[in-house]
């Protein structure tokens, strides 16, 4: 029959995580400005905890991903040591 093929799936991790994570972090050449560039970052949360958020977000008036992009940058502010963060 066929042979597997050696090639990395959609699913595969990758070998060096620091440089995967140091990878998304990089500006996109075309753009000058640093900040139109978002990543993706997908969590699973409780149906009980999703509905939460939403109502937290609608009562103040924002969608959910600017106040969660809020809360993670509180959380988890740029120090100036790092390079690899624009905001």
């Amino acid at each position: 029959m066929s042979e597997r093929s050696t090639k990395r799936g959609f699913t595969s991790r990758p070998g060096n995580a620091e440089r995967w994570i140091k990878a998304g972090a990089t500006s996109p050449r075309r753009m000058n400005d640093a900040a139109g560039y978002t990543a993706r970052l997908t969590i699973d949360v409780k149906p009980a905890l999703r509905g939460r958020i939403k109502v937290a977000a609608f009562q103040r008036g924002v969608t959910v991903a600017n106040m969660l992009r809020e809360l993670l940058a509180r959380e988890f502010p740029l120090r100036p040591e790092s390079r690899h963060e624009r905001q």
